[in-house]
């Protein structure tokens, strides 16, 4: 996720209560332009499963905006695995109903397995990762299967977006499958404004994906967003691991959350004021221009 790239986003999200949802419906950004090519194929993707409450939401929510929906998920919960992909010489894959298939392996074997076979020969105008539960924020998202369907997706060249619902605290699960619907109809609004200012080309410049993070607002996790923000990913680590020797050979893991105060205009700090955070990302890790000059720095006369 790049610092340089926010000011690109930020002209995307211009009228932000309209795209949080703190206007009119008649303020929301209409479908012009891609409209006329018919609806987007997207392929649905998460790290919950391809059953998951979040997953199921989102195909229909995005199916009653018109769009046709593929979801090509894994068959498991694969929380946690990052960009793990390739995760072994043969997978299983599962076809339990029209328009689902169930893949075990991670989030990037799903992405890699419907780019290849379900939508051969004729790429998805889109990848949605999402959405799920908890916030991939900071540290969390580089471990994130959420934000690693979206990363391999890119790296294929397809535009993606990773959705994710939770604050920087741990609701119960019913408030944040309620906090989905939010997150949802803020995901339709979005992708509407990217048709909109796509017209007949790529939703998103190559090689660049959204990670969006909603929180959840409202005691019931009903509530909407204050606003939303064109964000970079906070460079806290967020998960502290404590190892405890057990004497046997095994050695017992509590994890704890360890939150820093936010950098400013970062995903950490806009989801813990109520706003949904959108940061830009792109899938090869490049750092941008000002880490460049720290490297040029470090090795100017060093010989090999």
């Amino acid at each position: 996720m790049r610092h340089t790239r926010v000011l690109s986003l930020a002209a995307l999200l211009l009228c932000a209560p309209a795209l949080a949802g703190t206007a009119p419906a008649s303020a929301a950004p209409s479908l012009q332009g891609p409209a006329s090519r018919g609806p987007l194929r997207i392929l649905l993707t998460n790290d919950d499963g391809y059953d998951a409450p979040g997953i199921r939401k989102a195909f229909d929510r995005l199916t009653a905006a018109g769009h046709d929906v593929t979801i090509v998920a894994p068959l498991t919960n694969q929380s946690g695995t990052g960009t793990k992909v390739l995760s072994g010489p043969a997978l299983t894959v599962r076809h339990p109903a029209p328009k689902v298939w169930a893949v075990d392996g991670t989030p990037g074997d799903s992405v890699a397995f419907g780019l290849s076979e379900v939508f051969a020969g004729r790429a998805p105008d889109l990848v949605v990762s999402g959405t799920n539960f908890g916030p991939n924020v900071a540290g969390l998202a580089t471990h994130s299967g959420t934000v690693g369907g979206a990363v391999a997706a890119l790296e294929n060249g397809v535009p993606a977006i990773a959705l994710s619902t939770g604050g920087l605290s741990a609701p119960d699960p019913v408030t944040t499958v309620n906090a989905m619907d939010p997150t949802l109809d803020f995901a339709v609004r979005l992708i509407d404004r990217l048709r909109s200012r796509a017209r007949s080309g790529p939703l998103l410049p190559a090689g660049t994906g959204l990670n969006v993070n909603h929180p959840v607002v409202g005691a019931d996790g009903r509530g909407r967003a204050s606003g939303v923000s064109a964000t970079f990913q906070d460079a806290q680590t967020l998960l502290e691991p404590d190892f405890a020797d057990a004497g046997d050979g095994t050695w017992k893991v509590t994890v704890k959350v360890a939150l820093r105060p936010a950098a400013r205009g970062s995903d950490v700090e806009a989801v813990g004021a109520g706003r949904i955070a959108v940061s830009p990302m792109n899938a090869d890790w490049n750092p941008g221009p000002a880490d460049r000059a720290v490297a040029s720095a470090l090795l100017a006369g060093l010989r090999p």
